[in-house]
């Protein structure tokens, strides 16, 4: 059963949180683009947790394996494409650097995250 794209990006934006992401933000996209629906845009602080944090996703979502994985080999800037959601997770130096975030948030399609349990 395929789940709802928010549901998809909730699912990953928590258990990146888990993983310690920081500046952790989910984007409602699907008025800007016919790319995906939501985007996930997370930081680490060093290769290796940026690697972690896309292992956790694919070990924690084996029902919803990525399309595309690119990235993984410098661990620098890793993107998921789980075709209704993109999750773009950077080494906080490259995020800096494009912060892409800019080029999608319209001030509007932020999406809240839940609570931390």
């Amino acid at each position: 059963m395929e789940r709802e794209p928010k549901d998809l990006a909730l699912e990953a934006a928590k258990l990146l949180r888990d993983k310690r992401a920081e500046d952790l933000l989910v984007l409602d996209i699907e008025q800007l683009t016919v790319l995906a629906s939501y985007m996930v845009v997370c930081s680490g602080r060093s290769t290796i947790q940026v690697k972690a944090m896309a292992d956790e996703l694919e070990e924690k979502m084996p029902d919803q394996q990525p399309i595309r994985r690119e990235g993984y080999a410098e661990g620098r800037w890793i993107v998921l494409d789980y075709g209704s959601v993109l999750v773009h997770i950077f080494h906080e130096q490259e995020r800096e650097y494009y912060h892409m975030e800019r080029l999608w948030m319209d001030g509007t399609n932020a999406v809240e995250l839940p609570p931390e349990e």
